[in-house]
């Protein structure tokens, strides 16, 4: 019996021990003032090489493993950035098939975008990372903010659209709302992701100018503005190099210029070689492929580019040890960030909270682009027949896409928002075209007769007092989905012949487009009304109805420009040299002048401009003036403009302020935006607006210098409603 007791007490004091030392190096996370940069160079002293070496690449599809011995723990990530992502198993993408990741799907981040409301994209951020953090996710794969070249990218649905001003502006509190309750936003892809096509092999060149002005400020407000902890980098290449392990990209301006402190990961299977990803920068890599015959599961993962061969490279002496030595630090700064914090929340997901921020943003980011003899708002209450044709009408949009593919806790379609709302009405429903089932990588073709259901919809549209045509795109091969371009500009599977032959048999036809890309519209002129609602997430069906019953107000504005031919975008004016480019080198002939730079400069009329958005209200700009009229390189432009609502609504509207140079030294855009505020104001109600822009904001990018100059000299203030709609213009004085 004592030989018992004395066991069982010996058995207690080896299990305390053990948990004390494993839990030793996680309570330095837990003890308050402690200096965290000494916790981890202690961290790396008890760490062995081999140990190092592993923190730095995968052991699954989805973590990187942590060190058992010292208490250090796993890295968890998931897709996407705008749900995340249902589990998928440990080493294959197949679906886990849990029954409890389901999650709140939330607008995508052009509908996002198109709110124009930073205070609606850091509520989006904490929803998004409350469900991340309720899942165990220490990083998060998004946001998204590359540029919107060409409206053939397949991925535009996941990006802040064309202006780089915009998406440095709502990218900034996304991040913070993730990150407050314990999980690292990672912004992606950094950088140059564009287009998908050949995005593996594509060699992308431009000029500097193009680089510092366009597609790098997003980012680096990210980094120097958001905070954000991780970053990925892309698959493509820059200059010959690829960019998950680019000198000048990472080593220069990502952790030289911008000083980011956190860790760059690699999207999955964009490294390639072990030498450039130890050099320059590269802390976590995963995804890497392996023929899944000659390695096993654990070899599978050692053979990555920063797994044994890393290893044997310091071994050897060719690369010190110190490189990995910062790599570890990176990790562990942002483990005590995350999985090591203590304040970190406890999350929740698929709460009425969160279905609340996805039907709001989806309501403001709904843009209606035009409103023929106020076709919108319908009565809610009427007794009428309303044709509702068209496959996205019920079609799932929540899945779909590749990597940002949802497992949605539910989703309301548009026609059952609409059958909810109008209760009163006879709702008659029929496809009129198919897509087609969604397979990732497959273009799978329509199973069903395309001429019959065209029959039953003109034959529905003639029975009916009006028709809500609802199509666009999906999140199909080759639509809206990673790994695939577009194939062109116009509406797929014969809707633009569908349309035009459905508006002969009733004139009374609105279109609804869901789609993350701009359209070509042929039949602009017959039809009523055209919405374009995006991919409106869980609450799509219940925002759409919000809109187009007028129980909310329509505040939405394009963060694109809307060509009317694609020859009419930059990017494809130079043929296939710029887009897609030819034997996988690229260069960005259009240069700075992207999107309404480029309608502008050109003076090439858009189908709609950017910033351009309509409502069931009217406003005017009463006056704007500056504070002064000359200012210094320190100054701050302080922009005072009244606003009045002059219609019978209440409404939302968005200032845009657009700065001219009007004499550079280099060519520089007609305008550019510079600020914006979006107000809501009460029928006949006037509000004065103050906007602030730091002169430095005037400044461009001189490769001759090697930095940013805003030149002396007389520069335009356009305070307008969007690219095109310019209300009143001033002029100040730079000396």
């Amino acid at each position: 019996m004592l030989l018992l007791q004395n066991y069982s007490k010996m058995k207690k004091l080896i299990i305390s021990l053990i948990l004390v030392s494993s839990c030793a190096l996680y309570s330095y996370g837990q003890s308050e003032g402690s200096n965290i940069e000494e916790r981890i160079d202690d961290i790396i002293s008890r760490l062995t090489l081999e140990e190092k070496v592993r923190m730095c690449h995968a052991q699954s599809k989805f973590s990187s493993p942590g060190v058992a011995r010292l208490g250090i723990p796993e890295l968890w990530m998931s897709d996407g950035p705008h749900g995340v992502r249902a589990e998928i198993e440990w080493d294959s993408w197949n679906y886990a098939e849990w029954t409890n990741d389901s999650c709140i799907a939330f607008p995508a981040l052009t509908c996002m975008a198109s709110t124009f409301n930073r205070e609606l994209a850091y509520q989006y951020g904490v929803a998004l990372g409350e469900e991340a953090r309720y899942r165990k996710k220490d990083v998060l794969l998004g946001p998204g903010v590359n540029i919107y070249r060409t409206p053939l990218n397949g991925r535009n649905f996941e990006y802040m659209g064309e202006d780089p001003y915009l998406a440095s502006e709502m990218v900034v509190p996304y991040i913070k709302g993730v990150q407050r309750n314990g999980v690292a936003a990672c912004v992606k892809h950094y950088v140059l992701n564009n287009q998908e096509t050949r995005r593996n092999n594509i060699n992308v060149d431009l000029s500097e100018r193009a680089l510092r002005e366009i597609y790098l400020p997003a980012f680096k407000a990210a980094v120097q503005k958001g905070g954000v902890w991780t970053v990925m980098g892309s698959y493509n290449k820059y200059r010959g190099q690829y960019c998950t392990h680019n000198d000048k990209l990472v080593n220069d301006i990502l952790k030289g210029e911008w000083d980011f402190d956190g860790a760059l990961i690699s999207d999955w299977g964009s490294t390639h070689d072990t030498r450039e990803a130890a050099l320059n920068g590269l802390d976590i890599e995963m995804g890497t492929g392996s023929d899944g015959l000659t390695y096993s599961l654990k070899n599978a993962y050692d053979n990555y580019f920063l797994a044994i061969p890393f290893l044997e490279m310091i071994k050897k002496g060719d690369i010190d040890e110190s490189v990995v030595d910062e790599k570890v630090r990176r990790i562990l700064r942002l483990m005590f960030r995350t999985t090591m914090s203590k304040n970190r929340p406890y999350g929740s997901k698929g709460s009425i909270e969160h279905s609340a921020v996805a039907r709001k943003v989806a309501r403001e980011g709904i843009v209606l682009l035009k409103n023929e003899d106020e076709f919108f708002p319908l009565d809610p209450e009427a007794e009428i027949t309303i044709a509702v044709i068209g496959e996205n009408a019920t079609r799932k949009l929540t899945t779909g896409g590749g990597s940002s593919d949802l497992k949605a806790l539910y989703e309301i379609s548009p026609l059952q928002g609409i059958k909810e709302r109008f209760k009163n009405a006879k709702i008659l429903h029929t496809m009129g075209y198919e897509s087609g089932p969604s397979v990732y990588g497959y273009v799978i073709p329509p199973q069903l007769d395309a001429d019959s259901l065209k029959k039953v919809a003109i034959s529905t549209a003639m029975e009916s007092d009006l028709v809500l045509f609802i199509g666009g795109l999906n999140k199909s091969h080759k639509q809206d989905c990673e790994n695939g371009d577009r194939e062109g500009l116009g509406l797929p599977f014969g809707q633009d012949e569908l349309i035009k032959e459905i508006v002969s048999v009733n004139p009374g036809t609105a279109i609804i487009l869901l789609s993350g890309n701009a359209v070509a519209m042929p039949w602009m002129n017959d039809v009523r009304s055209i919405v374009q609602a995006w991919y409106p997430g869980s609450e799509s069906g219940h925002a759409i109805a919000d809109i187009i019953s007028g129980d909310v107000n329509p505040s939405g504005k394009l963060p694109i420009s809307f060509p009317v031919r694609l020859e009419d975008n930059g990017a494809h004016s130079f043929g296939r040299k710029s887009y897609p480019g030819v034997n996988d080198e690229q260069y960005y002939e259009e240069g700075i002048l992207v999107g309404y730079r480029w309608h502008d400069t050109k003076e090439i009329e858009p189908l709609f401009p950017f910033g351009h958005g309509l409502s069931y209200t009217t406003f005017s700009i009463n006056s704007a003036e500056t504070e002064k009229k000359t200012y210094t390189a320190d100054d701050h432009i302080k922009l005072m403009v009244e606003i009045e609502n002059t219609g019978e609504r209440e409404g939302s509207e968005v200032i845009q302020v657009y700065i001219r140079d009007e004499r550079s030294s280099l060519p520089r855009p007609y305008k550019e935006l510079k600020a914006f505020e979006k107000v809501k104001l009460a029928p006949g109600q006037t509000k004065k607006v103050e906007l602030n822009i730091p002169v430095s904001e005037l400044a461009f990018y001189d490769p001759a210098r090697n930095g940013w100059y805003a030149e002396e000299g007389t520069y335009q203030i356009f305070v307008s409603f969007s690219a095109g709609d310019i209300r009143k213009a001033l002029k100040i004085t730079v000396n």
